[in-house]
């Protein structure tokens, strides 16, 4: 217990403790002075009714369906392409550098790149001969970039993870397969991903989680949640109610709605889990 006791007490006062006061003040309201009012459920009515926070939904589910699959599905091919190679350090070493660089470093690099005269835009006017819009100023792209800046910066870890998970997978099961006409094609779909398919179920689970509480990035990367609101998500929601309007009561209710979405996503996550993840007995 007295090892224990360290990580318990973090736990309950950097956890435990702030879940059960945003839970009380979902309830309430408190501009952060004086003492709370208790307004029952109205908070919460006044959230389901908002149009701002239907708007931080589909854009945060929007986020969370296109950067997971396809961030997953990259790492998974970049994982079997680097599982094949004996020096392998130097690439693991650029796939896995966005993982410890910071958010905010990751973003103002990003924010230089995607400016109108910045490289990317020079890259496809060179290409292209045509004007590229203005990737964070516009209502159809800024999404689209924080997207494509989420996928680069996750890359790194799962691609690690995925090839921690091929090392379960039996050479002599490959070679069988291959000797008996196996292409590799069918030796990826018919053998390797039902292998590491708990891995991949875990890294969904996982990277669903986290782009429902994307925050630093979008803060940064786009200012004011982007143009018509296109890049704000339902955490820079709770920030701009809780932060900026001083209303923490209201805030409190919707990351009391956050909290109820996750738990929905993710029990529909292992509910559909019993069709493609296959656990070895």
């Amino acid at each position: 217990m007295a090892f224990v006791a360290p990580q318990a007490l973090g736990m309950a006062l950097f956890t435990l403790l702030p879940f059960a006061a945003a839970f009380g003040l979902a309830f309430t309201a408190w501009n952060g002075f004086g003492m709370p009012e208790w307004v029952g459920l109205a908070n919460f009515v006044d959230q389901i009714f908002d149009p701002l926070l239907h708007r931080s939904i589909l854009n945060t589910l929007i986020l969370a369906l296109v950067t997971v699959p396809i961030g997953l599905g990259l790492s998974m091919i970049f994982a079997v392409m680097l599982n094949s190679i004996r020096r392998r350090s130097v690439y693991l070493l650029l796939l896995f550098a966005p993982v410890v660089t910071s958010q905010v470093a990751i973003a103002l690099i990003w924010q230089q790149i995607l400016r109108p005269d910045g490289a990317f835009s020079d890259l496809i006017a060179r290409l292209f001969g045509v004007i590229p819009p203005d990737w964070l100023g516009n209502p159809y792209t800024a999404l689209g970039a924080v997207c494509l800046v989420t996928i680069w910066a996750s890359v790194g870890l799962n691609t690690v993870i995925f090839m921690a998970g091929l090392q379960n997978v039996s050479p002599a099961v490959l070679e069988a397969a291959q000797i008996d006409g196996a292409g590799v094609v069918t030796r990826f779909f018919r053998i390797i991903l039902p292998m590491v398919s708990p891995v991949i179920f875990y890294q969904s689970v996982v990277a669903f989680i986290s782009s429902l509480q994307t925050f630093d990035l979008v803060f940064v990367l786009v200012k004011n949640a982007g143009p018509d609101n296109g890049t704000r998500t339902i955490v820079y929601h709770i920030y701009d109610i809780g932060f900026q309007k001083s209303d923490f009561g209201i805030s409190s209710a919707a990351s009391i709605i956050l909290l109820a979405l996750t738990l929905i996503i993710t029990a529909i996550q292992f509910g559909a889990q019993k069709r493609f993840v296959h656990y070895e007995e």
